[in-house]
């Protein structure tokens, strides 16, 4: 990413961020009675915990042990807790609005105005520790998302393949080696023959990986053929070639721009994500271009991590196009935004004769919470005509 484009990203997040914290902070605030000692441990509690998430990713770069981690996980959870805490405020504040100009609120609680916002305050807590604690459950807990797909070409090597498909995985910090380890035993029990991750292996930062060797529990996936991977905009955020070389080195081989042909079976194409432009300043090659070496007749899997725009696959002859990145919001009502921005946000679909799967991952990013989703690892039994 050149300087210049950083800066103002960087600009417009912690602008972002900062006036979304003080509306938050400001309308706590409000609810402490002036003459309380708590005001001063509000405070001082709340600048910690907004700070807790850049505390812990710069001690990651310098001093990489517990303490980074645990600023990391609160500052994670602090993501969540502030979308609900502002979605809760906006809504009040806008009831507050329609009664300044027609008196809806009844007299119990104008009569009490200060006691009820205390109480209204320690609702709002209560409801965003339990949905915090239920997402992160929910997001602990992937499903096995199953498909029968039918494309109508013959293979020469096998009648079916069972494709097991693991998006958005984002190891590091929060999605450590005890989550990989149980995600590998999902994958494994589904018996695949190829195993494709279609971007987001890593989260941010490769240095909680490599520690940890979080990595080596990809080793551990039985496939009767080969683990298969894509980059996305996240090995790009962390350092694209030393994350690509470090998974590379545990078993994952990647398809950077380029085809192969599987066991006489199916071609899988794997693109390098678009973020390479932003990052590098280069172009990945054109989905035509890439199509040039393959043969028509195979079953074709495209692997791509941003699922737009679709069209090009449908153009090209793709038969299966797998992508991931949209986490279909990871957290509602987010799902909302996800579904407008792209064609698919979550789902399968069938377009002309290509068959599209956008997983919404298996993994989180920020915060470790999923609500209004299920993570998921997909599992696609693909047949072929006799």
């Amino acid at each position: 990413m050149k300087p210049i484009n950083f800066i103002i990203f960087l600009t417009i997040f912690f602008s972002l961020y900062s006036l979304l914290n003080y509306y938050i902070f400001i309308r706590g605030l409000q609810t402490i009675p002036h003459l309380s000692v708590y005001r001063v441990y509000y405070i001082l509690g709340f600048i910690l915990i907004a700070l807790t998430f850049f505390i812990g990713r710069t001690l990651e770069n310098y001093w990489l042990n517990p303490v980074s981690k645990a600023f990391v996980w609160i500052g994670s959870f602090w993501l969540a807790a502030m979308l609900y805490f502002f979605i809760g405020i906006l809504l009040l504040d806008f009831v507050r609005l329609v009664n300044h100009f027609i008196p809806i609120f009844p007299k119990f609680i104008t009569d009490n105005y200060e006691q009820v916002k205390q109480y209204i305050a320690i609702s709002f807590i209560i409801l965003v520790v339990i949905s915090l604690t239920l997402g992160h459950l929910n997001a602990i807990a992937p499903k096995v998302q199953k498909l029968n797909l039918k494309i109508h070409k013959k293979s020469r090597g096998m009648k079916s393949l069972n494709i097991v498909v693991a998006s958005d995985i984002h190891l590091g910090s929060i999605v450590g080696k005890d989550r990989l380890d149980n995600i590998v035993s999902i994958i494994n029990k589904l018996q695949p023959d190829v195993v494709l991750l279609p971007g987001d292996i890593v989260d941010e930062d490769i240095k909680p990986v490599i520690k940890e060797n979080i990595g080596e529990s990809l080793r551990n996936i039985k496939a009767k053929f080969d683990v298969f991977a894509v980059t996305g905009n996240h090995e790009y955020i962390g350092g694209v070639e030393d994350a690509v070389t470090y998974l590379t080195e545990n078993g994952v081989q990647f398809l950077r721009d380029e085809s192969m042909c599987l066991n006489n079976t199916a071609y899988i194409v794997g693109r390098e994500d678009r973020s390479v432009k932003r990052f590098d300043g280069s172009d990945r090659k054109l989905l035509e271009e890439l199509m040039k070496d393959v043969n028509n007749n195979y079953p074709i899997i495209l692997m791509d991590h941003q699922p737009f725009p679709l069209d090009e696959a449908i153009k090209c002859g793709v038969d299966l196009q797998l992508s991931g990145h949209t986490h279909h919001g990871q957290i509602f009502p987010l799902n909302y935004i996800t579904n407008a921005i792209y064609d698919i946000s979550w789902g399968y679909r069938l377009e002309g004769n290509t068959h599209f799967y956008i997983s919404c991952g298996v993994g989180t990013w920020g915060p470790p919470v999923r609500l209004g989703n299920r993570p998921e690892i997909v599992n696609i039994i693909l047949e072929f005509d006799e």
